[in-house]
């Protein structure tokens, strides 16, 4: 059997960065690990998936509801 790792996904049909106070993503301020960055303002943010604790920080911050933890 193979285990499936928890992670954080974007879905970049709801990210809009924009909305973001500063264009700064809520989300990726929120990731304790830095996991999900943005290479600048108003960019879309890119998660380190496996790298992912899937604490749901991120989860909790993006205001889109953009970013969802996946895996079993």
């Amino acid at each position: 059997m193979i285990m499936q790792q928890k992670m954080a996904l974007v879905d970049y049909n709801r990210c809009h960065p924009g909305k973001c106070e500063g264009g700064v993503c809520a989300a990726a301020e929120a990731c304790p690990g830095r996991l999900l960055h943005q290479e600048a303002p108003y960019t879309a943010p890119m998660p380190e998936p496996f790298a992912c604790r899937a604490c749901g920080d991120c989860v909790r911050a993006c205001p889109l509801k953009a970013v969802m933890i996946t895996g079993a």
